[in-house]
Parts: C-alpha cells; structure tokens; sequence
C-alpha cells in the first residue's frame, strides 16, 4: 500500500524559512518522479516543484529562486526547503509522485505576521 506523509508545515513571519518533508512507503522510491504541489481555497492545485530519479529539479515560477526541492532515497524521503516566504505562499502543500494518483493528506503552510 502506497502511503505518503508529509511533515513540517506551520506558521512563520514573511521573509522566514521552512522546510517540509515527505516520506514514501511501499513503493520503488528511487525510479519516482516526485512532486510538491499546493492549494488554497477555491483555487486549483499548482505545481511548486518536481524532482526526477536524477534529481533534475524543475520549480513554478512563484517560487523558482526561493525553494529548493530534494530527495532522498535510501530514506525515500523527498524535501522542500521554502526561503524567503511571502503570504502568498500561503496554502496546504502536498506531495505527489508524479504520474500516479497517489498524493499525501498535505501540510498546513502560513505566513503570516
């Protein structure tokens, strides 16, 4: 069975840092692309970042710059670190693995002062 948790989401002050994480259960972790990705209310989900088997990394426009997404595979873990935060980077992010209708329950991220 495909599981995925994510962790490390929270409240911090504009221009701060988080870092989530992501691990993967009951999967071949290291042939995955995997994928973060976030929503708010109302609107639909955008892809934050991606990173393949190769650790090529692709990253949203909103964020290009800002966050470095990264994996890890023998602990089949996938991260993303988020710097300098904006409010609008406010929303529940979720992980993914790419292709494949496996998504995690998400992580609360706010910034807010």
């Amino acid at each position: 069975q495909v599981q995925l948790v994510e962790s490390g989401g929270g409240l911090v002050q504009p221009g701060g840092s988080l870092r989530l994480s992501c691990a993967a259960s009951g999967i071949m972790f290291r042939l995955y692309t995997m994928g973060w990705y976030r929503q708010v209310p109302g609107k639909e989900r955008e892809l934050v970042a991606t990173i393949d088997a190769a650790s090529r990394t692709a990253y949203g426009e909103s964020v290009r710059g800002r966050f470095a997404i990264s994996r890890d595979d023998g602990e089949r873990m996938v991260s993303l670190q988020m710097s300098s935060l904006k409010p609008e980077d406010t929303a529940v992010y979720f992980c993914h693995i790419q292709s494949t209708n496996h998504w995690g329950q998400g992580t609360q991220v706010t910034v807010s002062s």
